[in-house]
């Protein structure tokens, strides 16, 4: 180590940590004093927890009492650079082995931070001496890609960070790589003693029967592309966002770029300030892009997965999840981004359009994270699936459809117990359409002078009439394309049918006299 580098290291750094992140520094020197020289270690710390911070310290102190080099990896280059300045801030010199990077005076440093891939080049390329590398540090140790590494350090001590510690492949759990977790800080605690915002979820009911699963364990680009660029969908996402945070600062993530496009353009024809960000942006695009978002108090900006990890904008309101996802890790990265603190700031908004809190719960439960670690697949294996999560819904009409029938008491009708009902009563299942039919029927007479405007009603009633279809047929384990079709035509008729022959006698029934001519 020059001189030079050795008298930084010596120098107090000038950042102020919280107790809980001197304590997390303090347990994992404990481990790295009185375990193998080749221990590998996992550290959970929730998002904004500050763990960029600690590792940061870890290794302004560890170059200050070790004559061996530390290396941190990271899986973006944004990340990279991050990680870069925040180690300086330190007073840790440090080297960044990008693509273009010289390593021509690499014996000058004692840190390194690399991404995962340039340096797997570089190892294999033997450009890079790692010889004398005690510690390595892996930020974002959830991802796979850093595993194929691991053979090169088989002498470091090898700390792994992750606001999750569950793996992004099934197939390689976390524990097979880690010899043991250390849990950081709760959400809870951190949100308790003012260092996170507090989150205020609105879910929505929705039907994901048609998303398909891929290879990867999530669901597949294209079937969430299909089902979240409808123009349906896109008016319940305009619709949410006006209800729960119109004016707000809010980040959209989708599942696929298609689908980010089309938020754009319709939330754009709405007239509200939005803008679109993906992977295909330039640096120059993206930077525009970001300080508009930062300096814009009512911005919207609609992306995919890319502002996951390492974006900070503590000025984020809301975040709407315009995407389901079968992933735990991006499931809480995604709500990490708005839970940042600001001096006005103590709570966020989340708008949940993918059935997510339904399937892992709410964000900042006590996950035990310990049990998770050693058991992933017991816990990938209670997670809800679609139909067992649809199965609890209540389907109400929408709130403006509602306003229609605001003479009814009660709009709802429950096909599951109805359908539970005739079984139990040895009826046939045709008795719950019927049952539906008649309770549509009375909705639209008691807001109706005449059988005209039931009959205008009953058109509005068409999501309403599909869903119970969608529901019924279900129950009976019938659900092909061509049978739900008929049956919702059927439906339709029948109620139209029903009253036109029906309407002066249940008018008399309900309001105690015939309607007027």
């Amino acid at each position: 180590m020059s001189e030079t580098n050795q008298a930084i290291q010596e120098k107090k750094t000038d950042k102020e940590l919280y107790e809980y992140q001197q304590g997390a520094i303090s347990q994992i020197f404990d481990k790295f004093d009185n375990a193998p020289d080749d221990y590998h270690l996992l550290y959970q710390l929730p998002t904004g927890g500050g763990k960029t911070v600690i590792f940061s310290e870890m290794v302004r102190q560890y170059l200050k009492n070790h004559n061996k080099k530390v290396l941190v990896m990271t899986h973006r280059i944004e990340l990279c650079n991050q990680t870069s300045k925040m180690l300086t801030s330190f007073g840790v010199t440090n080297k960044v082995v990008n693509s273009k990077a010289n390593l021509d005076d690499q014996a000058d440093y004692s840190c390194f931070v690399a991404m995962v891939e340039t340096l797997n080049n570089r190892l294999n390329e033997e450009k890079l001496d790692i010889s004398d590398v005690g510690l390595v540090i892996i930020d974002e140790a959830h991802y796979n890609s850093f595993t194929k590494l691991f053979k090169f350090f088989e002498n470091s001590f090898i700390l792994g960070v992750t606001a999750t510690p569950l793996s992004s492949n099934k197939e390689l759990p976390m524990k097979d790589n880690y010899d043991e977790l250390i849990a950081g800080e709760t959400i809870e605690n951190l949100i308790e003693n003012e260092f996170l915002a507090r989150c205020e979820t609105y879910a929505y009911d929705m039907s994901l029967t048609s998303l398909e699963v891929g290879s990867n364990g999530d669901y597949t680009v294209k079937s969430s592309e299909d089902l979240y660029s409808s123009p349906a969908m896109l008016q319940k996402t305009i619709d949410a966002y006006k209800k729960h945070s119109l004016g707000k600062k809010t980040l959209i993530f989708n599942n696929g770029i298609n689908t980010s496009i089309s938020v754009y353009y319709a939330f754009r024809e709405a007239g509200l300030p939005i803008m679109h960000l993906d992977n295909t942006a330039t640096k120059k695009q993206r930077k525009q892009i970001l300080e508009w978002f930062h300096n814009t108090p009512n911005a919207i900006l609609t992306s995919v997965s890319i502002l996951t990890t390492g974006f900070d904008e503590p000025t984020i309101d809301t975040i709407i999840l315009n995407r389901a996802t079968k992933s735990l890790t991006l499931y809480y990265q995604m709500i990490g981004r708005g839970s940042r603190i600001l001096n006005n700031k103590s709570k966020f908004t989340v708008i949940d359009l993918g059935n997510n809190l339904y399937r892992f719960g709410p964000w900042g439960a006590d996950l035990d994270w310990q049990l998770i670690f050693k058991s992933p697949n017991w816990f990938a294996d209670r997670i809800k699936d679609d139909e067992s999560i649809e199965a609890n819904f209540k389907h109400e009409l929408s709130d403006d459809i509602k306003d229609e029938f605001s003479k009814s008491e009660n709009t709802y009708f429950d096909i599951r117990q109805t359908y539970k009902d005739a079984v139990d009563a040895g009826e046939s299942s045709k008795v719950v359409l019927e049952r539906s039919i008649e309770q549509h029927a009375k909705i639209c007479i008691e807001n109706s002078e005449d059988v005209y405007d039931a009959i205008a009603l009953a058109k509005l009633l068409k999501d309403d009439i599909n869903m119970r279809i969608e529901i019924y047929a279900k129950c009976i384990s019938k659900s092909t394309h061509n049978f739900l079709k008929w049956l919702k035509d059927d439906y339709k008729q029948k109620l139209n049918s029903y009253l036109r022959a029906n309407f002066d006698e249940k008018f008399e029934e309900i309001h105690g006299h015939p309607p007027e001519d």
